[in-house]
């Protein structure tokens, strides 16, 4: 009887932490950009305050893209202004894809381009 009782109370504890982990991870809603030779399909996007999720299309540049978001009126060229969250986690790939960590976003207006493209900066704006 006792071994039952263990073995009961060992896995709701397994049942209600992996429940609350669960519950702790952040809902990101993803935003597909596409980029082909030198510039993003996508001239500009509007959202929403929230948690984001860059996903990168790399349609057939031929060499690795990225992406770098950066308030707007901050110099774009200093790393230090650039949301790193919204780096794409590897270069992506000739014919790829490639997400992003999560980016919380606030409003206000940012600008996205890339440096290895490279392409024009465009405007994204967080109502």
């Amino acid at each position: 009887m006792k071994t039952i009782v263990a073995i009961v109370a060992f896995a709701l504890t397994f049942t209600l932490t992996g429940h609350a982990q669960d519950h702790m991870k952040t809902k990101a809603t993803t935003v597909s950009l596409e980029q082909t030779k030198g510039a993003f399909t996508e001239k500009s996007v509007t959202l929403e305050e929230g948690d984001y999720i860059f996903e990168i299309s790399n349609n057939n540049v031929g060499h690795q893209v990225g992406f770098v978001l950066v308030p707007k009126g901050k110099d774009a060229t200093k790393p230090e202004n650039h949301i790193k969250t919204a780096y794409v986690t590897k270069a992506v790939e000739n014919n790829t894809k490639a997400s992003s960590n999560v980016t919380t976003l606030t409003k206000g207006e940012y600008v996205y381009f890339c440096p290895l493209n490279p392409t024009p900066q465009y405007t994204l704006t967080v109502e």
